[in-house]
This record gives structure tokens, sequence and C-alpha cells, in this order.
């Protein structure tokens, strides 16, 4: 156990130190692991949840060829047609960037409504600063609201057995979905506060042409095959990964007759996160071999101990330590190495650990909107406004950053608490 933890602890402090090479890094660990007899390779390739990695593969492609139709900026466009003036264009784009980050990447998200603010910022001649970081915040917020939101949702729902609908309801209960919506309600009325002056009044601007409607089509399918697949019995294990590859593969097709070409093909594949899907297959195993060597468990009872078998104490830690672990390291190795421990301290306690996986996911989603480089959106959007020289300081994220994040999370937090303490 004590050289399984070593080694552990040397593949996180790696990670964090030369973020490029996090996933061979991850691939390196696994190796040792397999190396040292630890797991064995069938053990190795078993720690892997194919069905997770098909489900981000499938999503990305899909969102790469939405993206390209121009269909969000559209949307976006039409929202800016019923707003009044620049106040409720922030609080509008940043209500919209959520909605897409339920389904989209958070930083393609806001790679696609950014330039639409820069756009209004410039007819206005105002600073676009906090307009852009109240969209990447925001964006940030909404990705734990369903399934495919972001990878820590997909990471939960693999690893817990949740279908898309149980993130709508669960066992009965208002699932996470509600809790993410009355923290974005909450925050969209903070925004309102923050930018009380800003009252210029904004002219609508030439709408977005639509150049291609299959990949809409292919998005609003693969929510409804993901819906469906949530309600029938008897489903293949991987059934969620075989609805997203499937439908990226048609669209793939389509769009290679339609342009004669395999040229947009190889775009779609080229743009795929392949360095999040070689971290996620190697964190597998190395979360597999802590596990095995009793690493997983003993952090558990240490997290007990510390709790003193109090659920609420517990419940309150791992949330709040996810929030600030999460405002400085990436959310996605943090997440998928302690899925594995939360389900540990709820077996020691003898309750049901669905609280506490809601508690990690809202924590660790939410927590990266504490600090610039909490969150890849955010990193994102200060890279776009300092490529069009706007500098941006630390206070002028903070400004929005922690009043936005506080009052995402304690909604959240106490929502989770009321439905979930009782299961």
């Amino acid at each position: 156990m004590l050289f399984a933890a070593i080694v552990f602890i040397i593949t996180y402090a790696l990670m964090l130190g030369i973020p490029k090479y996090r996933p061979w890094i991850a691939l390196c660990s696994a190796l040792v692991f397999i190396i040292s007899g630890i797991l064995s390779v069938p053990e190795a390739m078993a720690c892997v949840d194919y069905n997770v990695l098909m489900m981000i593969a499938g999503t990305m492609g899909i969102v790469s060829l939405l993206i390209e139709s121009k269909m969000p900026a559209l949307i976006a466009d039409i929202i800016l047609e019923k707003v009044p003036n620049v106040k409720w264009t922030i609080v509008s784009l940043s209500l919209f960037a959520g909605i897409v980050s339920a389904f989209i990447d958070n930083v393609a998200t806001v790679l696609m409504i950014a330039p639409i603010a820069l756009e209004i910022s410039r007819k206005l001649k105002i600073n676009p600063v906090g307009m852009i970081i109240a969209i990447a915040v925001s964006s940030n917020l909404q990705g734990a609201a369903t399934l495919v939101g972001d990878t820590t949702s997909i990471l939960l729902g693999g690893y817990a057995g949740m279908n898309f609908m149980d993130f709508f309801v669960y066992k009965g209960r208002p699932g996470i979905f509600f809790a993410v919506e009355l923290g974005a309600l909450t925050a969209a009325s903070l925004l309102l506060v923050l930018f009380r002056r800003e009252t210029q009044p904004v002219s609508s601007r030439e709408r977005t042409v639509v150049t291609d409607y299959v990949p809409s089509i292919l998005m609003v399918s693969m929510v409804l095959g993901l819906i469906i697949a949530s309600m029938l019995e008897g489903m293949p294990a991987m059934i969620n990964g075989y609805i997203c590859m499937t439908l990226l593969v048609i669209g793939l097709i389509i769009r290679a007759l339609h342009d004669r070409s395999l040229d947009a093909v190889k775009k779609v594949i080229h743009e795929i996160d392949y360095d999040t899907l070689l971290l996620l297959f190697g964190l597998f195993m190395v979360v597999g071999g802590i596990s095995k060597a009793g690493v997983v468990s003993a952090v558990a009872d240490f997290f007990t101990k510390i709790g003193g078998g109090n659920l609420f104490l517990i419940y309150t830690i791992i949330t709040w330590a996810s929030v600030l672990i999460s405002a400085f390291i990436d959310n996605i190795p943090y997440v998928a190495t302690m899925l594995p421990v939360v389900r540990g301290i709820a077996l020691t306690m003898g309750v049901n650990p669905t609280l506490l996986y809601f508690g990690l996911l809202s924590g660790a989603t939410l927590g990266g909107n504490l600090t610039p480089i909490g969150a890849s959106a955010n990193i994102t959007g200060i890279g776009i406004l300092r490529r069009e020289g706007y500098e941006v300081k630390n206070s002028d994220f903070f400004r929005i950053g922690i009043p936005f994040t506080l009052a995402a999370v304690i909604p959240a937090y106490i929502f989770f608490w009321v439905f979930y303490s009782t299961l």
C-alpha cells in the first residue's frame, strides 16, 4: 500500500508541475502499477470505463460539427434582439452560455460566445472584461447539470451507474440539474447587481446564417437517445457510449458525402481532445491500482475519522474542500480519484453515497470559478481578452468569480442536504 501511495503522490505532483504532459504521466504511472504486479494487464484494462471514453469522444465530435454549423451563434443573435441594455445583455449571454455548456464543452462554449460579447463591446465602446468573465464562470456552472455537460459529470455517471434522466430525477427526488439551476438563478441575480450601472442601450445585429442543420439534429438526437436508453431495461452497459459514437460517425459520413471530401472529417477528428481521453485512460488504471492496494480504503477511513462519523460534517468537508482544491488544480483527475474515496467513506459509515457524490461533483465543478486558473474556460476567456489587448487583473476576476461561486455553491449545498441526507 505504501508503494502504491508513493507512486500516486509522485504522479499527481508531476501532473500539477508539468500539465502539458499529464496524459503521458498518467499512462506511465499505470504502467508502473502493471510492472510492479499490483495490477495484471487484464485487471488494468478492466479498470478502464470505455463507456465514459466513448461518450466523451462522441460528444466532442458532435459539438465540433455543431459549432461549425453556427447554430449557437444564431441563437445568441436572437437573444440579443430581445434585451434592452448592456446589463441584461451580460446576464442573458451568461445564462445562454450556461445552457449551452450543459450539453457542450465549457471551453467550446466560451469560444462561441465570447466573440459576440467582443463585438457588442466594440460597438458600444465599453470594456468587455467583465462581460467575458461572466460568460466564462457561467459556462463552468452548468457543466454539472446534465450527464453530457462536463467530463466530471460523465465520470460520475459512469462510476455511479447514473443515466441521463438520473440527473433530473434520482431515486424519486429532484436531481442535480435542479440544484445547478437554483445556483444559476441565484448567480444571475448577483450579476444583475454587479453590472447594475451598465445601462447603455443595445442595438440588434445581423443574424448569423446557419450553414448546416444536420449537427443540430445530431445533438438533439443524442439527447433523445440518451433519454430513451435511460428508460429502457436490459440495455447494454456501454449504450451511452454507443449512442454518442454512432451519431458522430453518421455526422462524419453525411459531411463527407456533402463536401465530397474528407477534409472536414479530418478536421473534426483532429479537434477531439485526445489528451483528455488518454489522461482518463491512464487515470482509470492508476485509481484501480491504488484501490486494489488499499490506499483508497485508508483515505476513506481517514476522512471518516476526521468527520467523527457525522454525515453532515463529512458532506460539508467534501463539498467545500472540493471547491478550494478545484480552484487551483484540474477537476478531472481530482474527481476521478475522489469518486472511489467517497464511495469508501459511505461504505464505512453505512450510508448511501449519493449525497457525497453530488457534493463532490458540485464543489469540484464550481470551485474552478474562484480563481483565473481554476478552470479551462476561465483561462480561455482571459486569453481571448489579452489577444484583444485588454489587461485582466486578478481583482477583475475575483470581483465576479468569488461572489458568483458562493452564490452558486451555497444553494446547491443546501439543496442536496435537504433532499439526499435521508436517502
